[in-house]
């Protein structure tokens, strides 16, 4: 089988049309494409930092060479084409945004740096914060003022707008950001000031803060429609440019890019808001998860805890962690991007530097460390060979049984034994007195207690036990943690993808086009009247079906989902509840928030003041489902391709089966310990954990549950 291709995908020629997922990393470009008998052949190719765009059509190429089809036939049997990618995020990581001006209220230039004064570490007060996107000398104020309750409580004053724009154009700046006072309430005065802008300034890039961020929080709302303008003419270039290459290829139709919130929207509706593409590639989990429900809900889950899973997703050198609850993702406003606020709806992801290539060390205190700092693609882990002398998880990997000496499973890698007990005797065993199987063990338990740390981040501290759920192991590394981390959480199943490494560019495969809209309304609950909300919530749908019509979805095609953001008085942050957009009855509004804030903080404050806060609607349109093919079913006892000593927590070295992931079928089902060689990943069972394989290909392990980890969560 081709080492591009997916394990669980058919050799044959793809059934037309299919849909293609791409997802642009870092390191590698991910291509997954599903035809429409529910095969699925995946690509991965080296990304392109500089014009991303290259790995996609790189990608696209690599996929047609394994099909034997013209490239042209690829694209023009397309029928959606779906593309993530963390260039919006390096963008910001590494300082390589626009140059911005920024116009704002006379008296309220210095918002942007003034900041809230709020430290994501409150005992630290040294680290100074991300340097100001806009200096000063590129900040300018006018006259005019909105009031907070939408009057206008002084007209808004152009009168030396052509004096900042000639400045402006002498700095070189590349995009204009404006963000007025009170514009959520009001934005009246943002837009008078950009359709002058625009009449006067030469460049196409203006960005007015009430339409990124239509949210309460002056600060807030400035810095992301900062952030906006920064990239802006960067990422909406790089957009329209791969859009029209691939339509000049043969697509038939526009791509659709993964968004912050999981789904998708088109490049003319992201043109002015490239902020919503922070997490695009981390966000097309969702996707994935949707895919995955189905299997996990019909392998005998408790009916109340179907929908119920966490995805802990590994690469090279970070972990993230997403919830899905009844088959909801949560979303949030605020999203911290390098140190600059960001309040556009997100997923409620959480990420750690924890991967495949993190580093391991002593540190002067004669302790062991592992991360947050990884050794990334070039040099990588000692055992590489391309450098790199530093010990990372990887190397413990080795080192320890669970990876194999040579040629890795998919023949990418060469992976040196001697390299990597060097780097870990060098730097962690001679340094710790101890003999270098057991300073890797160390390694990998370190490592595992940060990820356990992760996964009880979103879940535990988010009113979840962890026991009704089924842990998602994915990405490169996440199938070798996996039930390890579940044990220590008390989750009894981990699924493990076939494609693991290529989760984002399959859940592409699977996003429904999403739009969030957003009103503010401020009032106590029980005062407000219902007609107000009503209206309210007419206003938003009418916005709402008017985008998704042009994103080519009739009415009766757009589902419609509402929601209050509600607070107790003198709260920073609220609890949303989903309602009913044309009945409202206050005393079931207030039962379904007294529910979720008991879950949230173990108590409630009953019959207490509940203030309104905003008014929320998501509209989703569906692209289809794509049923996965089954897999043709075991005929009889697999066979181990290998066997040899790994090294499990609590065993110690054991005599482990290795296994080729592709001779496995549907049916199979093993005792562990043993080790599964995929394309993409290898996949650990511990003694005691029993693996089988679903209809669609993919696995399960039940896990054992560890003494430790028992103790751990009784009292749950």
């Amino acid at each position: 089988m081709n080492e591009s291709e997916s394990s669980s995908s058919s050799s044959n020629r793809p059934v037309a049309p299919w849909r293609i997922g791409v997802d642009v990393g870092g390191t590698f470009t991910d291509l997954v494409l599903a035809d429409s008998s529910g095969q699925a052949w995946v690509a991965k190719v080296p990304s392109v930092p500089s014009d991303p765009s290259e790995g996609v059509l790189a990608a696209v190429q690599r996929i047609s060479v394994d099909l034997g089809l013209p490239k042209s036939e690829i694209l023009t049997n397309c029928a959606l084409f779906v593309h993530g990618s963390t260039i919006a995020t390096n963008t910001m990581l590494e300082g390589k945004g626009a140059k911005v001006g920024l116009i704002a209220t006379e008296g309220f230039r210095d918002t942007i740096e003034i900041r809230r004064g709020l430290r994501s570490d409150q005992w630290n007060h040294r680290e100074p914060y991300a340097p100001v996107l806009v200096p000063r000398h590129l900040r300018r104020a006018i006259p005019g003022r909105i009031n907070a309750d939408g009057s206008q409580h002084r007209p808004l004053d152009t009168s030396s707008i052509d004096e900042i724009l000639t400045d402006f154009n002498d700095q070189e700046v590349d995009v204009i950001a404006v963000a007025l006072m009170n514009s959520f309430i009001d934005d009246r005065h943002e837009q008078q000031l950009a359709d002058v802008i625009r009449q006067k300034w030469p460049k196409e890039w203006v960005t007015c803060s009430a339409e990124v961020s239509p949210l309460m929080g002056e600060y807030e709302r400035t810095s992301t429609a900062v952030v906006n303008a920064a990239l802006s003419p960067r990422i909406v270039q790089y957009l329209r440019s791969l859009d029209a290459e691939l339509a000049t290829e043969g697509l038939p139709r526009p791509i659709l890019l993964v968004q912050s919130n999981g789904g998708a929207a088109s490049v003319d509706q992201l043109a002015s808001k490239p902020v919503n593409l922070l997490l695009s590639g981390p966000a097309a989990a969702v996707g994935a998860l949707n895919l995955y429900r189905r299997s996990v809900d019909q392998a005998g889950v408790a009916e109340n805890d179907k929908g119920n899973l966490i995805s802990m997703e590994i690469g090279g050198t970070s972990c993230d962690v997403l919830l899905m609850s009844n088959g909801e993702i949560a979303t949030r406003d605020d999203v911290d991007i390098a140190g600059y606020h960001v309040s556009t709806p997100a997923i409620d992801i959480h990420t750690i530097g924890a991967g495949g290539g993190t580093i391991a060390g002593v540190d002067d205190a004669g302790l062991l460390f592992v991360g947050p700092e990884g050794a990334g693609a070039d040099p990588g882990p000692a055992c590489y060979g391309s450098g790199g002398t530093l010990p990372t998880v990887t190397d413990a990997h080795l080192v320890l049984g669970r990876l194999r000496p040579g040629k890795s499973a998919g023949g990418t890698l060469d992976l040196d034994l001697d390299a990597a007990r060097e780097a870990i005797d060098v730097h962690v065993a001679q340094k710790l007195g101890m003999s270098i199987e057991e300073a890797a063990a160390g390694i990998i338990e370190l490592v595992e207690q940060h990820l356990l740390s992760a996964v009880e981040h979103i879940s535990i501290e988010r009113g979840h036990s962890p026991r009704r759920f089924t842990l998602v192991a994915a990405g490169g590394a996440g199938p070798m943690h996996g039930a390890s981390v579940a044990a220590g959480l008390g989750c009894t199943r981990v699924h493990v993808p076939r494609d693991a490494g290529a989760l984002c560019a399959i859940g592409m495969l699977h996003a429904d086009v999403r739009q969030d809209f957003t009103r503010f309304l401020l009032g106590p609950l029980d005062e407000l009247p219902v007609n107000t909300l009503v209206e309210g919530f007419d206003s938003l749908t009418k916005r709402a079906l008017a985008v998704m019509a042009d994103e080519g979805f009739g009415e009766d095609e757009v589902a419609l989902n509402y929601e209050l953001e509600l607070h107790h008085p003198g709260q920073l942050w609220s609890i949303r509840v989903p309602v009913n957009g044309h009945e409202f009855d206050p005393h079931v509004v207030r039962s379904a928030f007294e529910a979720e804030y008991r879950r949230l903080y173990g108590h409630a404050q009953e019959d207490g003041t509940i203030m309104l806060s905003s008014l929320r609607l998501v509209a989703r349109g569906s692209t289809g489902e794509v049923e996965m093919a089954a897999g043709d079913r075991s005929q009889g006892t697999p066979e181990p391709i290998d066997r040899r000593s790994v090294w499990f927590p609590g065993t110690g070295w054991t005599q482990t089966a290795i296994y080729d992931g592709s001779l496995l079928h549907p049916g199979d089902s093993l005792d562990g310990p043993v080790l599964i060689e995929e394309t993409t990943t290898t996949v650990v069972a511990r003694p005691g954990d029993r693996l089988w394989v679903d209809d669609s290909g993919d696995f399960f392990v039940e896990v054992a549950q560890t003494e430790d980890s028992l103790v751990h969560h009784s009292g749950e």
